[in-house]
């Protein structure tokens, strides 16, 4: 996209917490296709009961303790694939996962990947934004930071959102009370919208 740069993986080397909020707005490019993130929720790792990293390093979890700025792509209940940008340093593990994006490009093959439904719900989802986008197991590890063709995350000058909504996470059995989701105020693309409630974050 003309004028964005890529996200560097120095500015994702931070607790998932901070980043989290200031990756709404920001654009996944993958191939043709492009959204503005609207949701998010972090993920803190070995601290965190609600990560997959929790136990520490797995087969499974390793690239969330890898160098930041790559995905960490994994299969939700067996059917619906999910995508984490990995933060923090490089051993120490963190994530945010990408719930819900604005269509902004590639609407067409959207459409074809997520079937007859209206524009709002092509990504408002985790599992919905990854179909849309073309997301599988295959971009577990990806580079989002420019290295790897297939996907980037630009910043393409578009004001941060200063005034997201703060939620507890959705559809976990630990760490349901920890208030790490994110999302934009109002968006139509977002997948469970939520009143005013809850602490904002400036």
């Amino acid at each position: 996209m003309a004028g964005a740069a890529p996200i560097a993986a120095e500015w994702l080397a931070r607790d998932p917490i901070d980043v989290a909020p200031v990756l709404l707005g920001k654009v996944l490019v993958v191939g043709e296709r492009a959204v503005r993130l609207v949701e998010v929720e972090a993920y803190a790792g070995e601290r965190d009961p609600g990560s997959h990293a929790w136990r520490g390093v797995t087969p499974r979890t390793r690239v969330m303790f890898g160098p930041p700025g790559h995905l960490y792509v994994y299969r939700s209940y067996g059917i619906h694939w999910c995508a984490n940008v990995v933060c923090e340093r490089d051993g120490v593990a963190g994530a945010v996962l990408l719930r819900a994006g604005a269509p902004l490009r590639g609407i067409d093959a959207m459409r074809a990947a997520r079937g007859d439904v209206r524009d709002r719900d092509l990504c408002n989802g985790p599992g919905k934004l990854c179909q849309a986008l073309g997301l599988d197991g295959s971009f577990d590890g990806a580079d989002v930071t420019g290295a790897d063709p297939r996907i980037r995350l630009l910043d393409d000058g578009t004001s941060p959102n200063d005034d997201p909504v703060v939620s507890t996470r959705v559809g976990l059995s630990r760490g349901v009370d920890l208030p790490w989701r994110f999302h934009v105020h109002g968006d139509p693309n977002v997948s469970r919208p939520s009143g005013r409630g809850g602490t904002i974050v400036g």
